[in-house]
């Protein structure tokens, strides 16, 4: 039984005192004046709790902006856009003059059946975040997977400023190789200048070095090394570490799939051309307090690199293979001519950069040294050192006949 039944029925029925029910029930004395008058009035009726909402709510979101809302969120989702409470506010102050709060947009989005519960996820207080001081001072790249209407499935190579968020260079390509990425990474040089470090996976098209050092830098490696940038790569199975790359993925596909897919590559470009057009220049981001990765990316002096010469030094164990011996640098194979008499002869190579030193390893007496040279894939046999040359199988006679 409810407290107002049991307090009506003391003074309607049973003749009590309103003061001794008010002291019984430890209530104010006006509500039990108030309980019996409503009796009175509405009968059975005031058992029950009335409504505290107001009569009116002059603060209340007006209909047409809450119509407003839901269009903004309609039309944001089609085209593949985030459609977020921060994202709509943004677009509510900047193109219908009308400041609303992100959570007053929520409530309107969840009364509308237009919000979805997601899981709960790990909080993000519990994640280590960094974020670059100035723009150049670190790019982060990666490369992701898309199908054309065709169904072959081609690779976007993603470069995008770790301070700002804006999208350096954004190219799909039939295979990523690594001549491709010193290519567009040589090109994105030209228009947006050398940053102070780069920070990507340990993808074979980056780094060697998980590879055990035995194929040398990669193309891409010597080009950061010649350029005095930092190379920073992520730990193994640690995809957050790139967690601003990745999520520029995201939003990427996201726009991509509200559009047709496109039937080649050369169509691919167009949309991502239009992608970062609209994402660099008209989209706020929420990390960036609502700016643009444009307006970021230009508001502070750009960083620039140490200009520090790192040596690569390697040491490889092979053995002469028809006077020859193979050593990989920068990423293309060279040729080394060592003489067919040392053919099966075990040798341990002494690299530095482009010098390199051939040592006979069970002997320890050098065979060869010399510098590569980048533009030449077949560096002659030279005469070893160390002796004359012997000679490797039976040799013809220079002795003219009679």
């Amino acid at each position: 039984m409810s407290l107002a039944r049991l307090i009506i029925t003391a003074v309607v029925v049973e003749g009590c005192r309103a003061g001794e029910v008010a002291a019984t029930y430890d209530v104010a004395r006006s509500w039990v004046y108030e309980l019996v008058a409503r009796y009175r009035v509405e009968g059975d009726a005031a058992y029950e709790p009335r409504s505290r909402r107001p009569h009116t709510s002059p603060r209340a979101t007006l209909s047409k902006t809450a119509e407003l809302i839901v269009q903004l969120r309609g039309e944001l989702v089609a085209h593949g856009l985030d459609a977020g409470a921060d994202t709509i506010a943004w677009h509510l102050r900047e193109h219908h003059q009308v400041a609303v709060s992100p959570a007053t947009i929520y409530r309107t989005l969840r009364r509308a059946g237009l919000t979805k519960v997601e899981p709960k996820k790990r909080p993000r207080s519990s994640y280590i975040r960094f974020q670059a001081d100035l723009p150049n001072e670190c790019w982060q790249g990666d490369f992701t997977h898309w199908r054309l209407a065709n169904g072959n499935d081609v690779e976007i190579l993603c470069w995008i400023d770790d301070h700002s968020r804006y999208a350096i260079s954004v190219t799909a390509h039939r295979r990523i190789t690594g001549r491709i990425v010193v290519d567009t990474f040589t090109k994105a040089l030209e228009t947006h200048g050398i940053p102070a470090s780069t920070l990507t996976d340990n993808g074979m098209v980056f780094t060697t070095r998980l590879s055990g050092g035995k194929g040398g830098r990669n193309a891409f490696e010597h080009l950061l090394d010649s350029l005095g940038i930092h190379q920073k790569n992520s730990k193994p199975n640690h995809p957050t570490t790139c967690g601003k790359v990745e999520r520029f993925h995201q939003t990427l596909k996201k726009w991509l799939t509200a559009h047709p897919a496109p039937a080649t590559i050369t169509e691919l470009h167009g949309l991502l051309d239009e992608f970062v057009n609209h994402y660099n220049h008209h989209r706020p981001h929420r990390s960036l307090n609502g700016r643009t990765p444009a307006a970021a990316y230009q508001a502070r002096p750009k960083a620039t690199p140490c200009g520090v010469h790192h040596p690569h030094y390697r040491v490889r164990r092979d053995k002469v293979s028809h006077g020859n011996v193979s050593l990989r640098i920068n990423g293309a194979l060279h040729h080394i001519g060592l003489g067919r008499h040392l053919h099966r002869t075990p040798i341990i190579m002494l690299i530095t950069d482009l010098d390199v030193r051939v040592i006979h390893a069970t002997t320890g007496e050098i065979i060869r040294t010399l510098t590569i040279d980048p533009n030449r894939r077949y560096h002659g046999s030279g005469r070893p050192i160390g002796g004359p040359r012997r000679p490797y199988g039976p040799q013809k006679s220079r002795t003219a006949e009679p």
